[in-house]
């Protein structure tokens, strides 16, 4: 791998993409920190699956504080750590947001926002999970958590249509769109040298990355 790899990696996708299991693979490969988004300690998300009505502003408030937190301990952390891996990027909070809130609950999102974010750390890279909604159906069953499973295809397409809205104008940083449709970059070892290829040449601009390998 080159020597020159980016100061501060990004994964991000809509869920069951598999962000949060190539992160650590990442990290695990540059020695690095890992900063995740943990997902398990929102008491407000199971109510959320349940009742997306009435759990999503306590949801989101919630991944919201939490994510600043991770971000100042970031800033504030060793700044000759030479490379850092997360599995969230803080600009998709608001695109969680406008897809659960309704108008009046994003007023009042929008203006605790602007009072707790701060300027977060820009990453050297963003690589972008891409799979169609029956591939991350799958992976959402596959892995047989309770609450998940009320999450249906249609809530997914949105999601998966918010993401690209996001990404289609990006240029914060270096990014790396990935169709993770048909590739496991975390048991496939042919699979996973070949994303680490496209991050080494991955410098400026956007960049798509479109292997073929088995399905899994």
């Amino acid at each position: 791998m080159s020597n020159e790899r980016p100061g501060y990696i990004v994964v991000e996708g809509p869920i069951g993409v598999g962000k949060t299991s190539l992160a650590r693979r990442l990290a695990d490969s540059f020695e690095s920190d890992l900063i995740l988004e943990a997902a398990d300690e929102n008491p407000f998300l199971e109510r959320f699956y349940q009742d997306p009505r009435s759990g999503a502003l306590p949801a989101q408030l919630f991944f919201l504080f939490q994510r600043v937190r991770q971000i100042e301990g970031l800033r504030q952390g060793d700044m000759f750590q030479p490379v850092r891996v997360a599995d969230f990027l803080l600009e998709k909070d608001r695109l969680f947001a406008e897809l659960t809130l309704d108008a009046e609950e994003l007023k009042l999102y929008d203006q605790v926002y602007q009072h707790v974010t701060v300027d977060a750390p820009v990453p050297g890279l963003v690589i972008y999970l891409q799979a169609p909604e029956e591939v991350l159906l799958k992976r959402i069953a596959r892995r047989g958590i309770k609450y998940e499973r009320r999450i249906d295809a249609e809530y997914l397409r949105k999601l998966s249509e918010a993401y690209s809205r996001l990404f289609l104008n990006y240029e914060a940083a270096p990014l790396l769109i990935v169709n993770a449709a048909h590739i496991n970059l975390v048991d496939n070892d042919r699979d996973y040298e070949a994303l680490l290829e496209q991050i080494d040449v991955t410098k400026t601009g956007k960049h798509y990355f479109n292997p073929l390998s088995a399905v899994i």
